[in-house]
């Protein structure tokens, strides 16, 4: 391997990298397979991938091409030499919009190409879920389709010329009329006329095995169309000429409600005479919630076009009178149209898990049958799923005939994966029997190759292996794919993981308390890989930020995966490689909701920095930022924050500080109030006055000692809406709940005086002891607010988050730990429960800001939503996160990072706000981001509709 990396550094201008992590991250695609790499070559153009292709041919060692990295059949992995063409060629060369075509590197992403042709009125006709992080090469790998193949087909019907390099060496220009045909191809195909003509199934997603009937001559002898959906098997694609498509400028979606998915299934091939651009199916089990769809257990979204908002509706009009519905439901508004095509694009990753939680896997993710047959196929699918005590949750392009299927197969012992073999083999021949292909959108790979003689018979599949000898004679592009395959049930990339449960700190509720089946919760479909956030998205600001995979969710969770298996990573929790993935992880629980499959790394995160630093010195910012609670208590005891403002005006001392602590040079030291939010609160008279419902206002560390103004203001909103607000005891042992000490003299002589906090500062770096030591403290001093009914509202949203997740779920031995979290409100909750009738303050504004990233992804912000429209602050949050984070944006070695994460959605919706806007930013790190980088005073809610009282 040495001699080979060496040989590749002198022949290549792009990056090499045989290291661990460069390996690890390419271990997996999508699919159940795994494969270690040698290396991973991300090539600057067609003369390094040439040069990659000689010096491997010269040591013998395969190449797999990869893209988005999100293939499911397990054809993106390979031993030998991975090609990434996401980081170098990835450009759209060039756009004509009067040929309607683009030309474009394989390492494109799709979304990229929709952006460049929609100002012209055009777009790429085919469009995978995944088209925010898919790649053209990709597409064209595996001759992907998506959702409008009923209108646009499929890669291959858009291609229209394509330059590859063959495996030795030759560059090819395949087109029409056997243009750049290898030689032998045409005498191939010239002799087997017959079989290209009557041995490939006709129906729109037939995806399976090499395409060469497109080579007929009555099909234009195509070799272009019939090098779509090879997997990277033929040769390798450096650009590629595709057709672009006009765009209907005005769309409407008819979504149509069924009893069950098999009537919805019968229904969709009816509805393919009317012209719509889509027929998707999906049942309920797929859906989170069902608010918004019209009645029914499974739902057809149909879209239609047209040239005016009134076309568009009309033809989604006659959809719904054309089918036989339970309900039905027409949407023209572009926002109530993403909102529902985002269920449906969610389902890749939420079919991954069963209603009740347990895993569910692909293996026969996109089989197709022809589209009038699809409610028989589905049945006979339903019975052999039952006869092998297994479960589904079908979806997928109804139009097409194509469904899309995750199943609760065992592949973690050996019975569970003789039953994967022997439900794939039964399926197939019921998938034959329909006239379908195994494969009708993915491809093939290692997950169906092995049974395409039972689609073709074994004299095309001979026919197959001779294509692949033509192109490739030495077999070194992605060997064990389409011919001669490895066996479905071999290269399980589960088979390397740890049987027994490994020993952690947090609970896992969700995952059975299970580290290895939390990690497993990632299944590559990469919705973290997207380059910008949609609406109020967040995951994942730290690759949008630096673009490397490794700081992606998903390249994480690879990492951690190699470490629970011990062959790459061979340092377990000790483990550099991890540690550095995860180093410019912001914990900012996007991935908790954004990701399909609820990945919470933040969690994982922190569990790895406590078996990582244990028994051992840490880095200085875990003690001056994760101890951040004590030290600010300290200065508040001592009355000496004037002082330690003074000191950390003084740049030199304040230099040294910021050095001897692990925090970022470039940073200001954030100045200590004066009053501490509880000082101000006792000195008011430290008691709640009024008759309404009682609510504890939580003293966060930031609102306690940072940003007080922010208490006195919820304070005073929460009392002009009735409220009677109290702070929790200090005191344990005869606590009252509402004066934040005690009456009785007896339990001032008795009690320990302590003060709430969530941990929140200890769990993000990891000190997971010292946090379970100040939550038990903070249960023991709010058990008397246990014993009433009383909400605790918090205005800090992380620290919110943190009480309502980390608590129990770090916690979980602790009873007390989950009734604390049910209680929880933010400032908008408690308003919207407890004071129902109550009117806010007319401010009307326009309103700017983020949402902060623990709200959206923990907490929700319907509340806050509806509070803002009630006030008259208008306009929408952007999403992502502010980058500082807590912590992070604090620690040295995080400045640049933490400022790409605010300019990517917060710094630009400030700047572009209008004259007199409200920027709103709950968070106290959000407030200091926008007061460091921009010089913008942030507000927190609370604030805005105080001032309005006025």
């Amino acid at each position: 391997m040495t001699d080979l990396e060496a040989a590749l550094r002198r022949a290549v201008r792009g990056e090499v990298g045989f290291d661990t992590t460069s390996r690890a991250l390419t271990t997996m695609d999508a699919s159940n397979y795994r494969r270690v790499p040698l290396g991973v070559v991300a090539p600057r153009d067609a003369d390094d991938v040439a040069a990659v292709l000689e010096v491997c041919r010269e040591h013998g060692v395969p190449v797999v091409a990869r893209g988005g990295g999100t293939s499911i059949a397990g054809q993106a992995t390979g031993t030998g030499v991975v090609l990434d063409f996401t980081r170098h060629m990835n450009r759209l060369v060039c756009i004509d919009p009067q040929a309607r075509t683009a030309v474009v590197q394989p390492g494109l992403v799709l979304d990229r190409l929709q952006d460049a042709a929609a100002p012209h009125g055009l777009r790429f006709g085919p469009d995978p879920s995944t088209h925010s992080r898919c790649t053209l090469g990709g597409m064209i790998g595996n001759n992907s389709c998506g959702s409008h193949s009923v209108a646009w087909g499929t890669t291959a019907d858009s291609v229209r010329e394509l330059s590859v390099l063959t495996a030795r060496g030759r560059r090819l220009r395949l087109g029409q009329e056997w243009a750049g045909a290898p030689e032998g191809l045409r005498e191939l195909a010239d002799g087997e006329l017959a079989r290209l003509r009557t041995g490939f199934p006709d129906l729109p997603r037939r995806i399976s095995g090499y395409a060469l009937d497109a080579l007929l001559p009555e099909r234009g002898a195509d070799v272009a169309r019939s090098f779509c959906g090879s997997e990277g098997t033929l040769g390798v694609l450096t650009e590629a000429v595709v057709g672009l498509v006009e765009s209907p400028r005005a769309r409407a979606l008819a979504v149509l409600g069924y009893a069950d998915e098999a009537g919805a299934a019968e229904a969709a091939a009816g509805l393919l005479p009317l012209g719509p651009l889509t027929v998707e199916g999906m049942a309920v089990d797929l859906v989170p919630s069902t608010e918004g769809l019209p009645r029914g257990g499974a739902w057809l979204f149909v879209e239609t076009g047209g040239d005016t908002e009134a076309e568009a509706r009309t033809r989604a009009e006659a959809v719904v009178r054309a089918a036989d519905v339970v309900d039905a439901l027409v949407v023209t508004d572009p926002g109530g149209q993403r909102t529902l095509w985002r269920i449906r694009e969610d389902a890749s990753g939420t079919a991954t898990r069963m209603p009740d939680g347990s895993e569910a896997w692909p293996g026969w993710e996109d089989c197709a049958v022809p589209p009038a047959r699809l409610g028989g196929y589905l049945r006979d699918f339903r019975r052999l799923l039952t006869a092998h005590e297994l479960r589904g949750t079908p979806y997928g392009h109804f139009g097409d005939g194509c469904i899309h299927v995750r199943i609760d197969f065992d592949l973690l012992s050996a019975d569970g994966v003789a039953r994967f073999r022997r439900f794939s083999q039964e399926l197939a021949d019921v998938v034959v029997a329909h006239g379908g292909s195994l494969s009708g959108e993915h491809g093939d790979g290692q997950a169906r190759a092995e049974l395409l003689p039972r689609m073709y018979g074994a004299e095309t599949v001979a026919l197959f292996e001779r294509a692949k000898a033509v192109w490739d004679p030495d077999d070194l592009l992605n060997p064990g794919m389409l011919v001669r395959p490895a066996p479905l049930d071999a290269n399980l990339r589960f088979s390397v993981l740890p049987r027994e449960p490994v020993d952690v700190e947090f609970g896992y509720p969700s995952d059975g308390g299970d580290f290895s089946a939390a990690v497993r919760r990632c299944v590559g479909v990469a919705k973290c890989r997207t380059t910008s956030v949609s609406g109020a998205g967040v995951m994942c600001p730290s690759y949008r930020a630096t673009g490397e995979e490794a700081h992606s969710t998903r390249g994480r969770a690879r990492l951690l995966h190699e470490m629970l298996a011990g062959e790459l990573v061979t340092d377990g929790w000790r483990s550099t490689e991890v540690r550095d993935a995860l180093d410019l992880c912001l914990s900012c629980k996007g991935c908790r909701s954004d990701c399909p499959v609820e990945v919470d790394m933040a969690t994982y995160k922190a569990e790895f920095l406590h078996h990582h630093y244990a028994g051992r010195r840490r880095p200085a910012a875990h003690y001056a930022m994760g101890w951040l609670p004590v030290w600010l208590r300290w200065a508040a005891r001592t009355r000496t924050a004037p002082v330690v403002n003074a000191l950390a005006s003084v740049r030199p001392l304040a230099a040294v500080a910021k050095r001897l602590g692990g925090i970022a040079g470039e940073r200001e030291v954030p100045r200590l109030a004066g009053e501490t939010f509880s000082r101000w609160w006792r000195r008011r008279g430290g008691r709640p006055t009024g008759g309404g419902d009682l609510v504890v206002l939580w003293p966060d560390t930031f609102t306690e000692h940072l940003s007080p103004s922010v208490g006195r203001a919820a304070v005073r909103v929460l009392e002009a809406a009735g409220l009677r607000v109290a702070l929790p005891p200090t005191l344990r042992g005869g606590a009252v709940v509402g004066d934040g000490t005690s009456r009785s003299a007896l339990a001032l002589l008795t009690a320990r005086r302590g003060q709430v906090c969530c941990g929140l500062t200890y769990v993000s770096t990891g000190q997971l002891d010292r946090a379970r030591a100040v939550m038990r403290r903070t249960l023991d001093l709010m058990a008397p607010v246990l014993e009433t009914s009383a909400p605790v509202v918090v205005l800090e949203p992380s620290c919110a988050a943190a009480l309502r997740t980390d608590l129990p779920e770090l916690l979980h031995d602790d009873p007390r730990a989950a009734r604390l979290a049910a209680r929880v409100l933010t400032f908008a909750e408690a308003l919207e429960r407890h004071a129902p009738d109550w009117t806010p303050p007319q401010v009307n504004l326009p309103a700017v800001g983020q949402t902060h990233c623990h709200q959206h992804a923990v907490l929700g912000d319907a509340a806050d939503r509806r509070l803002r429209e009630s006030a008259g602050l208008a306009g929408e949050l952007s999403g992502g996160c502010c980058g500082l984070a807590g912590n992070f944006g604090f620690e040295a070695g995080h400045y640049e990072v933490s400022a790409a994460c605010a300019e990517d959605q917060l710094l630009p919706a400030v700047r572009e706000a209008p004259d007199g806007a409200v920027v709103l930013a709950d968070g106290f790190s959000c407030r200091t981001q926008l007061e460091q980088l921009a010089g913008v005073r942030g507000r927190h809610l609370a604030e805005v509709l105080a001032e309005g009282l006025e």
